[in-house]
């Protein structure tokens, strides 16, 4: 392998391996109606949808941790209201009795929330991400993760993204944008599994 085609985390020597299921917390981040039916549609939501119900059935066999983290948007927003129809989580994931509910107001799952204490109090430093969207909240939460000391893990066919236009109005699509967003994440930030059976048991 040439020096160019290795990520920073293998350059710099770290020894990062796909996070262990029975060692691990589960994040599920911002899979709520508001992108499936609400403001914001993402083309390939039913297929993410699908990749997280198979992380979380997963996880429960192994009596993983599984945290839900919802997005909620500023009082009198209509994006991400708490008090409309597409704040909810989606059916197929959705928190069931006794599952954390995280709710937060930014990109970052940690910033102005309790999710770290949360997790602290399971003893466990590998983190499992999922959700929506790869490249803003997934993203900035893998990031935030690795300040905080965690080793994260981030499924890629139980997250998804939208399409994005750039600064003259070139559009790209959704796969790219979530392809480039694994990729930064991968360099520097995360390993990245496709699927929950890519994880260690």
């Amino acid at each position: 392998m040439a020096m160019s085609d290795k990520t920073f985390i293998e350059l710099f020597g770290f020894n990062y391996a796909a996070a262990r299921l029975s060692e691990a917390v589960v994040i599920i981040i911002d899979m709520q109606r508001e992108y499936l039916d609400g403001s914001v549609p993402l083309p390939h939501l039913q297929a993410a949808v699908t990749g997280a119900a198979q992380l979380i059935a997963s996880a429960h066999a192994q009596k993983t941790p599984v945290i839900h983290v919802v997005n909620k948007g500023p009082d009198g927003n209509l994006l991400f209201n708490g008090e409309g129809p597409f704040y909810a989580e989606l059916s197929d994931i959705a928190a069931r009795d006794g599952e954390t509910v995280v709710i937060k107001h930014l990109p970052n799952s940690f910033a102005g929330t309790n999710l770290q204490e949360i997790i602290a109090r399971t003893g466990r430093k590998q983190l499992i991400i999922a959700g929506c969207t790869t490249h803003v909240c997934v993203s900035a939460t893998a990031r935030a993760a690795l300040d905080l000391g965690y080793q994260s893990t981030v499924v890629a066919n139980a997250t998804t993204s939208r399409d994005l236009f750039d600064h003259v109005g070139n559009r790209i699509d959704a796969e790219i944008v979530k392809q480039v967003a694994l990729a930064e994440l991968r360099d520097a930030f995360a390993v990245i599994v496709e699927s929950v059976d890519d994880l260690l048991v």
